[in-house]
């Protein structure tokens, strides 16, 4: 009734029961480690930086365990935003609108448009 309780099949009842008492100490380092590089990051860094960085420094890890150490720690990785363009609320007085949207004209070169939004 117990290992029912707490979703334990009944086999492995003593090797749960002495894996809950161990603490495992690089764990407990890694996921440290872990936190303070999402800290470091200010956020950003996902599994796959920190596997980067987390290598960098000689640590032999995988991509799936650092993506556990992050759920476990409640980590989710923000990126930027895409930039967001300013819309043209009013006509420019300044500008004059000489074409007036009529792009179809009876000689060709007589009149040339263009978008220049990216300068």
């Amino acid at each position: 009734m117990v290992c029912s309780a707490f979703d334990v099949p009944r086999s492995c009842f003593y090797t749960h029961r002495l894996r809950r008492r161990r603490v495992d100490a690089r764990r407990v380092a890694l996921r440290s480690r872990v936190n303070e590089l999402f800290s470091q990051s200010r956020g950003s860094a996902g599994s796959r930086s920190i596997l980067g960085m987390l290598r960098e420094d000689g640590v032999m890890i995988g991509r799936f365990r650092v993506r556990r150490l992050m759920r476990e720690l409640g980590l989710v990785s923000k990126q930027p935003g895409s930039h967001a363009y300013k819309q043209a609320t009013v006509e420019r007085p300044d500008i004059p609108n000489r074409l007036n949207r009529e792009f179809a004209v009876q000689h060709p070169n007589r009149v040339w448009c263009g978008d220049i939004t990216y300068v």
